[in-house]
């Protein structure tokens, strides 16, 4: 009996030296193999092969000791997916608490007012830790994957900051950005003016992303819709260079020229009246409001003042007056 109730005694001071020691564990600082080590749980991941994977990945313990830490807490089938970063001075506690918390890593990749889907697409392809799923996909695939495979790409993608986990699938923000576009126009949609000549909402990105690319000064930008508003009411061609430059594609090398204006694509309106065939370019927020309520207006013409900004007139002899002082004018001073 003596030797039982010393054996006894053994255990529970063992019992209590265990927890001890487990408890100083947990809140000790965690040995990393450099400044900062990140991990991407997926669902599909158990405790144990989630702490194996933070070991192999630069947390310099045992994974042993990390699994039963998860184990013992309790909270080891709470961990969520996600992408985590972790650096110099974190505690098991901590580690574990960030993962049950879903306090991911994040990086972001910006999509810019005016791009084109190719340049969309480029940028893409180097965001940081974003896997390049689409790579091998062509335009049509991607739209395809999107639900919409008789639509073009281009103008269907919201220009925003987008925000996702490190080891996301590019076709996650290919998603948000496409659903962004389309909740986006159809808010403005709403708030067409009744005397718009837009017949859809199609129309509207694309007239939009003409904007986009016309207005050099956001104080312009109601006018300019108005301009092209103006010419659709009437029929007269929007004669706009920048879908004319479009349609060249990568025959465009940085000067337009006569001959240009006259050969005849679907996105030249000079040839062509109305819009062309889809967008040009990822219209924002401003260019899609202006499209569907532009600025009162009876300007038919515009052109640059060099400064950014736009000269307007409502008739041919003051818009032919307008070109020779700011577009003559300034070529014959240099």
């Amino acid at each position: 009996m003596k030797f039982l109730r010393r054996l006894l005694v053994l255990v529970a001071f063992l019992l209590v030296f265990v927890a001890g020691a487990a408890a100083w564990w947990i809140n000790q600082p965690l040995s990393l193999a450099a400044d900062s080590v990140d991990l991407s749980v997926e669902q599909r991941n158990t405790p144990r092969e989630i702490a194996n994977a933070w070991v192999q990945s630069g947390v310099q313990t045992s994974p042993f000791l990390l699994y039963e830490w998860f184990r013992w807490s309790g909270d080891a089938r709470k961990i969520r997916a996600g992408s985590y970063e972790i650096s110099r001075g974190v505690t098991p506690r901590e580690l574990l608490n960030k993962m049950v918390r879903g306090d991911e890593s994040l990086a972001t990749v910006r999509l810019i007012e005016g791009w084109t889907f190719k340049q969309f697409r480029a940028e893409l392809a180097k965001a940081d830790s974003l896997k390049p799923s689409t790579a091998a996909m062509s335009d049509a695939d991607i739209m395809a994957a999107l639900g919409e495979p008789t639509v073009a790409p281009e103008g269907r993608f919201y220009p925003d900051t987008y925000a996702y986990s490190k080891g996301a699938n590019d076709l996650t923000v290919l998603k948000r950005a496409h659903h962004a576009m389309q909740m986006r126009l159809a808010a403005v949609w709403a708030e067409k003016s009744p005397d718009s000549p837009l017949r859809s909402a199609t129309d509207a990105l694309i007239l939009a992303s003409i904007v986009e690319k016309e207005t050099g000064a956001a104080a312009d930008r109601g006018k300019v819709a108005g301009v092209f508003a103006n010419r659709l009411r009437i029929g007269m061609p929007l004669q706009t260079d920048p879908t004319v430059i479009y349609g060249m594609g990568a025959a465009f090398d940085g000067n337009l020229r006569k001959r240009d204006l006259q050969t005849d694509t679907p996105f030249n309106t000079y040839t062509r009246g109305g819009l062309p065939p889809t967008p040009i370019a990822m219209p924002g927020k401003a260019a899609l409001m202006a499209s569907v309520k532009p600025d009162a207006t009876k300007a038919l013409y515009f052109v640059s003042r060099g400064d950014g900004t736009s000269e307007f007139s409502n008739d041919l002899a003051a818009h032919n007056r307008a070109v020779n002082q700011f577009i003559r004018g300034r070529a014959a001073s240099k």
